[in-house]
């Protein structure tokens, strides 16, 4: 046996053998994302206990991109029509939010959500019409079925002019009663809407939603507020904070 084999075959002895299962996994960068979508048939739309469709159906849908690291961005859309019952001159029959941020946890058992959203309201407005489009910074924390989430708008609130700063706190509970997939839901809310004599209210909500499997799912609630008739009645003289029940059916995919 020559020199030269002797040395090819000390170094395949002193080299190990790689076995595919040994090689380094690959990188599956899609089960790194998460994509939802939903879509929302209401019996009208209501934000903030205010109503946007003037007691009228609304459609709505969205969708969610989420990262595995917490990160996320999504789109959320609605038929409105309180811009055009506020004038006549108005027509902008579509909200549309955009919005991005991240979800994780501050400890174990307590979820932090922290993001920025975007309200844009394309249409046509006349001439020294406050632009109506809002952006928020928002903030939320969670613990069990309690979560309460705090907003400030870094730009006019929806069309109040100087209204700059203006802060939502919202406080929400979503229990689970354990029977027939029922969930009870309970919100209060408190909007401070600056430099707006009595713009400022308080809204609230109770009801119950049935989770039918498959992402589909009806809720049904009663909505009330002490929003100021003289701020907030519109052109069509409906009280927009009154007291009301909601129907939805929401499907997610």
């Amino acid at each position: 046996m020559s020199r030269n084999t002797l040395a090819a075959l000390a170094l395949l002895a002193i080299v190990p053998t790689v076995h595919a299962s040994d090689a380094p996994p690959a990188v599956d960068t899609a089960s790194r994302y998460t994509l939802s979508a939903n879509v929302t048939l209401a019996s009208q739309y209501r934000y903030r206990g205010l109503m946007q469709t003037n007691n009228q159906p609304a459609i709505q849908g969205g969708f969610d991109l989420a990262h595995a690291s917490g990160f996320y961005i999504g789109n959320w859309n609605s038929s409105i029509s309180w811009l055009d019952d506020s004038n006549s001159d108005v027509s902008a029959p579509v909200e549309m939010d955009f919005y991005g941020g991240y979800k994780g946890n501050l400890v174990e058992g307590v979820p932090v959500d922290l993001g920025v959203l975007q309200y844009y309201y394309p249409g046509d407005f006349p001439s020294g019409y406050t632009n109506p489009d809002t952006t928020e910074l928002y903030a939320g924390i969670g613990y069990g079925p309690m979560s309460f989430k705090y907003s400030i708008a870094l730009t006019n609130l929806f069309g109040f002019a100087d209204s700059k700063y203006s802060q939502y706190f919202d406080l929400s509970g979503n229990f689970d009663t354990g029977l027939w997939g029922l969930t009870v839901n309970a919100h209060v809310g408190r909007q401070i809407v600056r430099n707006v004599d009595n713009g400022s209210y308080t809204d609230w909500k109770l009801g119950l939603t049935k989770d039918f499997g498959d992402g589909l799912s009806v809720s049904l609630a009663y909505l009330d507020t002490n929003a100021d008739r003289a701020v907030y009645t519109n052109t069509r003289g409906r009280d927009m904070g009154r007291a009301t029940g909601l129907l939805s059916v929401t499907k997610t995919f």
